[in-house]
């Protein structure tokens, strides 16, 4: 009988903990997010009970639970005690912040608008909205006028486009990406940074050599990738209208929408115009082209906390139109004609990008992530006579895994990707039509000792159906010898096809005859391009007066296996052939960025290039690249208000050193220019004034020096004849440009 009683005792016992319910979650530290670690031995308890429990090596913990349970205390040794409201079963994730950080600290800290880390292992520098709203940062192209380490010229003498450089390299070499997903590319090589508007630019990382196995395998001088504004973070509305001197009007509009818990999204809009015709220099062209351009942007965001998932989702669609040439082109009457010299660009482009990632629960180190992308770009363009029509349908897609190795300290990512790119490209009357299609897979390993030490590995495998099978190996080293002093090292190779025509499309614009030296290889005749970039970096913080300050020394080489040469040393012909010989780039710059007074901030930079090339005619310096450059940019603003109000100042300084000439001597005499420029100097300046937290207003002006090249246009009395050339450009066009702007915005 008591055996009977004892039994029934012990299946009611075991009953009812078989019924009762369970909470579980995770405890993080709050001052290590970036690894996501769990706290292990945290205290975890239901208030006004005895039922407790602590958290385990990762930080997760399991408690029982019952409907009358509401509160849940959190506490551990050196950290504030938190208790959570529990409304239901679903785990949670909670971060823990140490006894003494003090909130007021992190409230009156100001963001920098530039930052470089200490930590990370490679060379990567961080820009965000503060630093873009420094200058007239129209669009992507025009964003990195306050940076030394991005170079910023005109391409030609007409379409006002400008081209920017890093490591005394053009923009082909450089990976361009939007959110991580490659973006100028192929057909928008030239004109694809000004499809981006500056106030859909939320930051912008700027990486130097060579990038990441993740990215692709055709980085080659460093990486660009910009961050656009998010719809759960931008204002609810945002409107910028701009105007200056050339006749560019710009109105730029977002409308964000929080639709639930876990949607959210964003309709962006940009429209520009230029309608008025400017020829300053006198030599019967127009200064900047006709323009329009309508850009519109729906961002959609999902975020689920509870299961780990986000992911955005991008629909874009662009219509941009050019005009420029003679001051009385009509292109309804004149194109095609060889009476008034004009030119049209009109290009049409649909992007839809989507990124999915997800954090397991359970193991926060580790994600994975998902990025889609496609586009249809269709430009059709005359120049004078000279026809080139592009249509370039890509498909982009990338699969990304992220762990650990044993623990935190060895991470690693591993994918798959593929691409896939259709040109249809008309040159005058010759079809370069092509298909190229490549799919890959990386491993890239991470290991951080945590005090002094870090390295990134990669390698990817990648089977192109033009350029063969091949491997991309990247390594990036990092050290600290000594407190604030990080020394960084880097090695990485590179391999992309080369688009002769979308990449040089300001040769149309003269009348060079095109002369491709084939040696038959698969795209246009020639091989790929393959290079390897070196590079040393050492970046020390100091403080001065009490001060904060640092200063960066970089050296970096890239030196190409194979190049596609662009010859323009006969100035009847540009040429097209694969490298023979040697093709070095050599970059050196010193960089010092100070704080003398609270809210004054000071950047000085010089940089040194030795770019050289074996043509044909021999081992000669890059042309149109000046072998010295010096940089300063100051800025000040004043204490902010109770209401907000403030001042903002800001100037930028720039000498360019003279720079090497394409060969002209066997132009006739009046068309001849000399071996090499003169070098000049440019200022830029900015004034805002911060009325309130939801109002400001702008005025500045850029090339205040009224810096002009003379005669740009080589031949422009005779557009038709043998000898024009608008391509020779190495100074502004335009002269002075004033501008004066507004910004309002409703949180």
């Amino acid at each position: 009988m008591k055996f009977k009683i004892l039994w029934c005792a012990f299946l009611l016992v075991n009953a009812q903990l078989l019924a009762q319910e369970t909470f579980k979650g995770m405890v993080m530290d709050k001052n290590n997010p970036k690894d996501n670690l769990g706290v292990f031995g945290a205290n975890v308890y239901w208030l006004n009970t005895n039922i407790g429990t602590t958290t385990n090596e990762k930080g997760w913990f399991e408690i029982p639970y019952k409907p009358t349970y509401k509160k849940l205390v959190i506490s551990f040794v050196g950290y504030k005690t938190d208790t959570i409201e529990i409304k239901n079963l679903k785990p949670i994730h909670h971060f823990i912040t140490e006894e003494n950080t003090l909130d007021e600290i992190a409230i009156s800290a100001r963001k920098q608008a530039t930052s470089k880390s200490f930590l990370q292992t490679q060379n990567v520098f961080t820009v965000n909205s503060e630093e873009l709203l420094k200058a007239a940062c129209c669009n992507l192209a025009e964003s990195f006028e306050t940076n030394p380490s991005i170079d910023v010229n005109f391409s030609d003498a007409l379409t006002g486009t400008r081209q920017i450089q890093m490591l005394g390299l053009n923009s082909p070499y450089l990976l361009i990406a939007q959110e991580n997903i490659p973006m100028v590319r192929g057909a928008s090589q030239v004109y694809g940074l000004t499809f981006t508007p500056g106030t859909w630019v939320e930051s912008i990382q700027i990486t130097k050599g060579a990038g990441s196995v993740v990215n692709g395998f055709e980085s080659i001088s460093g990486q660009i990738n910009a961050e656009l504004v998010k719809p759960y973070s931008d204002n609810k509305f945002f409107i910028n209208g701009y105007g200056n001197r050339n006749g560019r009007l710009e109105l730029n509009t977002h409308f964000n929408q929080k639709l639930n818990e876990k949607w959210q999204t964003g309709l962006y809009a940009h429209g520009d115009l230029r309608s008025q015709k400017f020829d300053n220099n006198g030599d019967g062209f127009l200064d900047a082209p006709l323009a329009e351009q309508i850009n519109v942007m729906n961002r959609w965001q999902f975020t689920n906390n509870e299961t780990g998932w986000v992911s955005f989702l991008n629909f874009r669609f662009l219509n941009d139109r050019k005009q420029t040439g003679q001051l009385n082109f009509n292109p309804d009457v004149d194109k095609g004609s060889t009476t008034i010299w004009g030119s049209e660009i009109k290009t049409k482009r649909f992007d839809f990008s989507a990124k999915v990632g997800y954090v397991f629960p359970e193991l926060p180190f580790q994600s994975m992530g998902l990025q889609i992308a496609y586009s249809n770009h269709n430009q059709d363009s005359y120049f004078g006579l000279r026809n080139y029509d592009i249509k370039h349908e890509s498909v982009y897609a990338n699969y990304i895994f992220n762990s650990i190795i044993g623990d935190t300290r060895h991470k690693f990512k591993t994918g798959l990707s593929f691409t896939y790119d259709d040109y249809k490209e008309l040159v005058e009357t010759t079809n370069f039509d092509r298909d190229e299609n490549s799919i890959g897979a990386f491993f890239e390993y991470a290991y951080d000792n945590t005090e002094n030490f870090s390295l990134t590995a990669g390698l990817r495998l990648d089977r192109h159906n033009l350029l063969g099978t091949f491997l991309t190996p990247r390594l990036h080293l990092r050290y600290v010898p000594w407190e604030k002093g990080v020394l960084r090292a880097s090695i990485g190779r590179g391999k992309r096809s080369a688009n002769i025509f979308a990449e040089n499309q300001q040769l149309f614009a003269s009348s060079r005859q095109i002369a491709i030296q084939s040696t038959g290889g698969n795209i246009y005749g020639l091989d790929p391009e393959i290079a390897w970039n070196y590079g040393v970096s050492f970046l020390q913080g100091f403080r001065l007066f009490n001060r904060k300050g640092d200063v960066t020394i970089d050296y970096y080489q890239t030196n190409f296996e194979n190049q596609v040469v662009v010859d323009w040393e006969n100035p009847q012909e540009i040429s097209f052939y694969n490298l023979t010989g040697s093709s070095i780039a050599n970059s050196f710059q010193i960089e010092i960025n100070y704080e003398p007074i609270k809210r004054f901030n000071i950047r000085t930079a010089y940089k040194f290039f030795d770019v050289s090339t074996d043509y044909i005619s021999g081992n000669l310096a890059k042309p149109l690249q000046p072998k010295h450059r010096y940089f300063a940019n100051a800025s000040f603003e004043t204490k902010k208000s109770d209401n907000g109000s403030q001042w903002k100042f800001d100037t930028t300084y720039n000498f360019i050193g003279t720079q090497r000439l394409p060969n002209t001597s066997s132009n006739p005499i009046a068309l001849q220019l000399p071996s090499y420029t003169k070098g000049y100097s440019l200022l830029n300046a900015q004034i805002t004034k911060v009325f309130s937290d939801k109002f400001e207003v702008y005025i500045g002006g850029e090339n205040i020096t009224n810096v002009q090249q003379e005669n740009p246009i080589l031949g422009s009395e005779n557009p038709f004849g043998a000898n024009f050339d608008s391509t020779i450009v190495y100074a502004p066009i335009f002269g002075s440009a004033y501008y004066a702007g507004f910004r309002f915005k409703i949180d």
